[in-house]
């Protein structure tokens, strides 16, 4: 019963609803030229990319998609793009609030098929902490997903603890996605923003986070990192030698351990593309560190996970571990 942690989906009626009422969350529906497909526009001056067609699919089209390659269960969070960190606190608080009312009731009119991931406006720790514990307590979400950057700014180097302390004391992993809905200039070209620039976020993000003394303050954090960790487990010698050599109080640096002992505290995603780099990966990590993922809907999904992992050099037992019984004990998903 293989389980997809990394999915993501936006309930049409997301969309509907800011047609409708977009002057409360200051987010408009536009059409994008010369597409004339939806997109967002925020009162802050961002607009982001056309929806995809299959982020914004009928449920029904989505489950049979998932049967098709031998899925059983999509955890789903909402695309981090669209989160809206920037937007003034009101109104970025009541955005959450309507990305998880939607979301959740979406996955909870499909339990056999759906479960989800709350969102939170991070630049309040305090505001965000409240969301998640709402979504989970009353709407049954598994746990929260969090951009790996608030306002270009690591999630290490923000009074984040109110918020680490609640998903720690409601027992409930925390996805931790890279977001940039803007290329930066030399990321415009050559599909580099989704080849680079996304993984490199997930890297700054998680070097911060061991950097900061996050994971020694919250030793319970259970923390999943999108695209096999970015550039993490290929770097973790170069972390661990400025570890050492560092000025500790010129880098900020307040880890107890070298970065590579935090390796395992994450849990990695097998988004990788490449047979050998999901090799390295389990050998680096440790299997039981592992857990399926597509990224569905956009275009470095992976189409087949499934057939991806069985391509490796990985054991038939690893393989149901990766699949089904990482994710199943991660998220304390029923039999």
């Amino acid at each position: 019963m293989p389980i997809d942690v990394h999915a993501h989906y936006v309930p049409p009626q997301i969309i509907s609803d800011l047609e409708r009422d977009g002057s409360r969350y200051g987010i408009d529906v536009v059409l994008h030229e010369p597409t004339c497909q939806k997109c967002l526009r925020f009162e802050t001056g961002l607009q982001v990319r056309p929806f995809f067609q299959r982020l914004v699919e009928p449920a029904e089209k989505r489950i049979d998609w998932m049967h098709q390659i031998g899925l059983s269960r999509q955890v789903l969070s909402i695309w981090t793009d669209i989160f809206g960190y920037d937007l003034p606190r009101e109104k970025g608080a009541a955005w959450h609030t309507l990305l998880n009312d939607k979301l959740g009731s979406f996955a909870s009119g499909r339990t056999q098929s759906f479960s989800w991931l709350a969102s939170g406006y991070m630049p309040d720790a305090a505001i965000a902490a409240k969301e998640l514990e709402r979504g989970v307590k009353q709407f049954g979400a598994v746990g929260g997903v969090v951009a790996t950057n608030v306002n270009g700014v690591n999630l290490g180097e923000l009074p984040l603890d109110e918020y680490w302390s609640i998903a720690q004391e409601l027992d409930v992993p925390i996805f931790l996605h890279p977001a940039a809905p803007i290329p930066v200039a030399r990321t415009g070209k050559f599909s580099l923003s989704q080849v680079a620039q996304y993984t490199f976020d997930t890297t700054l993000c998680m070097g911060s986070l061991i950097g900061a003394g996050v994971l020694d303050r919250f030793p319970r954090l259970r923390l999943i990192v999108s695209h096999g960790g970015g550039n993490v487990p290929y770097l973790i010698g170069r972390f661990d030698c400025m570890h050492e050599r560092a000025d500790r109080k010129a880098s900020g640096v307040v880890a107890l351990k070298p970065p590579s002992e935090y390796l395992r505290r994450f849990w990695y995603d097998t988004i990788v593309h490449d047979v050998l780099s999901l090799e390295f990966l389990a050998q680096r990590v440790q299997t039981d560190r592992l857990v399926l993922g597509t990224d569905e809907s956009f275009p470095p999904h992976e189409a087949d996970p499934l057939a991806f992992l069985r391509k490796s050099r990985l054991t038939a037992e690893d393989l149901t571990l990766i699949a089904e019984r990482n994710p199943r004990a991660l998220f304390r998903l029923p039999e």
